[in-house]
């Protein structure tokens, strides 16, 4: 039998000894068998420490995303094979798609990301702040890549998406990861992994596998690491509370199974646009991965004068789901993961039974097209019924990992909330509603039980991606129950893996360590106009102090007339009582356009291409006639492109921190433009 191989230490190895055998969800039939004893943990995380992590601390943010970017184009060539194997996991394509192509996705989506990060291997956070009076002491927040590795302990529902989806984040970071999927669907995990290594397009040390036992790898885990665990709530409290993740003060993110919600809005009857999204939604939910999701719905909240419309719609929905070999082209649902969930999933319909009652699907049969019921690992969907939510624990503490959902009646918004918040937490609920009050109402009221809430109703349903589909940029987990944790989540996720330090200092000092002009620095003025350098050429604090102008009442009029304009208190002076203002005064769009005039060198061709944008503008005081303005011009920060094509322009974007003065030395405007500049190197 193929026994699965661990990449440990930069070498593929194999596990002392018999392992645990895994099964083919379809057939019941062994596969493999996945072992990790005989691996040295302590040495695979030392190996991740002192290889793979820095390797990828000396890499920008950039190069770090091209990577993830040039992964995933890679994984794309092998669908086929991912997809033959997934198969052996009871999944369907539509499932198998949400798995592997979903995984490779969130490459895609962090190699995006990238462009949100400057050029460098770490990055600035928030806001600065001065911190004297003198402007000559400031702090500012700064993020570092963590000196450890990310232990990604993942569940078996999801062996692609799962892993992909938490080393897209902590690789963009800069840290290394070690990933244990779950045992009973490792050999997708492994296939996966094999073709990522075998590309050789991560660093030596940024990846370690595990098929088997964790064994005692958390004995050895240090502050600078993270762990993250994907499961049931009981075996993620078991890991969080580990001796050495408390003595270490480990960062743990958990997101465990949950009591997830569907509720039905009051305003959505029978017949209705909203109506037939919601009955579509709640079979999706159910029958998707075979109900195997940590956001599948658990808990469906109806109006009590539509229970009966709606156990019925639901019923027809659900009859009509094929259930059987996934190869089979009719079937829409597979099996579960073996033969093991199975029995967990009926022991825990058992509980559920205390106070709910089975309305649709047999706990003991089930019709399923070329494969036999028995030897798979197959479930009918299972659609349960509780009259009385308030006065029942089981339905809102027992969770069936599979095609299992409870219909349960509520009377008012407010009512739905608490049944809602009952579940202790939840990585996801819905509303179905095109009432904005309920919404906001349900909203409001559940949110902080809630890690994510999907509002849908006609509007964005052709767009929606459903109830049970994490996004990389948003964040993925939930309170209590559902973990505490969070996944992904953008630029949020990417912080959970870098340690924010406080660094005070002057602003020469600021910029200097951070690579990104402070105000307030000192700047290094040239003789060559900025406008007139390369890309290449342009340094971090090249200054420019203009000549000057004075601002005329015939330039106001002007202004308004040109850009219409005509604001009172540009063009009226008799209306200025009770007003900040003492005289007519100036647009601010002119005193920015009149500073750009005294900046802008564009007597003749040069680098720079565009005018890219214009961020941060801020008028801190009335420019009034007779008043003479100059700016105070600086490279802020330098943001390498990359050639899209031979044929595109070698180029890169430049910050300008403006500073516009008037004739007091006060500060009158400031603002970030960015210019598109040419690089001297058109080969890069």
């Amino acid at each position: 039998m193929y026994q699965l191989e661990n990449y440990v230490m930069g070498e593929w190895v194999k596990g002392a000894g018999n392992g645990q055998t895994l099964f083919h969800a379809i057939t019941g039939e062994p596969i493999a068998e996945a072992s990790t004893k005989g691996i040295d943990f302590a040495g695979a995380l030392h190996f991740a420490r002192t290889v793979g992590n820095p390797a990828l601390r000396k890499m920008t943010f950039h190069e770090r995303g091209q990577m993830l970017k040039a992964l995933a184009l890679h994984l794309r060539n092998h669908l086929p094979k991912f997809y033959a194997i997934s198969y052996q996991t009871g999944a369907t394509k539509a499932d198998s798609w949400i798995d592997i192509e979903g995984g490779i996705g969130n490459l895609f989506s962090y190699a995006s990301l990238r462009r949100k990060f400057p050029d460098t291997p770490f990055c600035l956070d928030g806001e600065s702040h001065l911190l004297g009076k003198q402007q000559t002491f400031m702090g500012h927040h700064l993020l570092i890549p963590k000196e450890g590795v990310a232990i990604h302990i993942n569940a078996f529902n999801f062996p692609v998406w799962g892993m992909l989806e938490k080393i897209a984040v902590n690789i963009l970071a800069g840290v290394p990861a070690i990933v244990k999927p779950a045992t009973a669907t490792s050999f997708l995990t492994e296939a996966v992994t094999k073709e990522i290594i075998q590309s050789g397009i991560l660093p030596v040390g940024a990846l370690q596998l595990l098929c088997g036992s964790a064994g005692d790898m958390l004995n050895h885990v240090t502050s600078q690491d993270v762990v993250t665990f994907t499961g049931s709530a009981h075996t993620g409290l078991m890991l969080k509370s580990h001796p050495t993740i408390l003595a270490e003060n480990v960062p743990f993110n958990m997101e465990a199974d949950s009591l997830n919600a569907m509720v039905l809005g009051e305003d959505v009857e029978p017949g209705s646009a909203e109506w037939d999204i919601f009955i579509k939604e709640v079979r999706k939910e159910m029958t998707i991965k075979c109900g195997q999701k940590c956001t599948a719905v658990r808990r469906i909240f109806v109006p009590e004068n539509k229970i009966e419309a709606v156990q019925q719609a639901i019923g027809k929905a659900l009859a009509q789901t094929t259930i059987g070999n996934p190869l089979n082209e009719q079937v829409r649902m597979g099996s579960l993961a073996g033969e093991t969930q199975r029995t967990e999933v009926k022991t825990q319909v058992q509980k559920l039974l205390a106070s709910s009652q089975l309305i649709y699907g047999s706990l003991d049969s089930v019709e399923v097209i070329d494969a036999d019921a028995m030897k798979g690992a197959f479930l009918s969907p299972l659609l349960l019924l509780n009259d009385n939510p308030f006065g029942s624990s089981e339905v809102h503490e027992v969770e069936a990992f599979g095609p299992v959902a409870t219909l349960m009646p509520y009377k008012g918004t407010e009512s739905a909330v608490a049944l809602t918040k009952m579940g202790k937490g939840s990585l996801c609920s819905s509303i179905i509603t095109n009432d904005t009050k309920i919404a906001t109402e349900f909203v409001l009221g559940a949110g902080t039980y809630n890690g994510r809430i999907l509002v849908l109703n006609a509007a964005c349903a052709k767009e929606s991606t459903g109830h049970g589909s994490p996004l990389p940029l948003l964040v993925h987990g939930g309170p209590g129950r559902a973990g505490g944790g969070e996944e992904m989540g953008g630029i949020r996720g990417v912080k959970h893996y870098m340690q924010r330090v406080a660094v005070q200092g002057s602003p020469d000092m600021i910029t200097a360590i951070s690579g990104v002009y402070q105000q307030g620095a000192t700047g290094k003025e040239d003789v060559v106009h900025p406008f007139r350098k390369h890309f290449e050429e342009i340094q971090v604090g090249d200054t420019l102090i203009t000549g000057k102008r004075t601002i005329t009442e015939s330039d106001i009029n002007q202004f308004a007339n040109l850009s219409w304009d005509h604001f009172y208190a540009h063009t009226d002076a008799t209306s200025l009582e009770g007003t900040l203002f003492e005289q007519r005064v100036a647009h601010g769009y002119f005193v920015m356009s009149a500073a750009a005039g005294l900046f802008v060198d564009g007597s003749k061709k040069g680098p720079v291409l565009l005018n890219y944008g214009l961020d941060e503008l801020r008028f801190t005081k009335p420019v009034y006639p007779g008043a003479t303005i100059h700016v105070r011009f600086t490279c802020k920060e330098k943001i390498n492109q990359l050639k899209r094509d031979e044929n595109d322009v070698a180029k890169g974007i430049v910050k300008w921190h403006v500073e516009i003065w008037d004739n007091a030395n006060e500060m009158v405007a400031i603002a970030t433009i960015l210019t598109m500049v040419k690089k001297l190197n058109q080969s890069e």
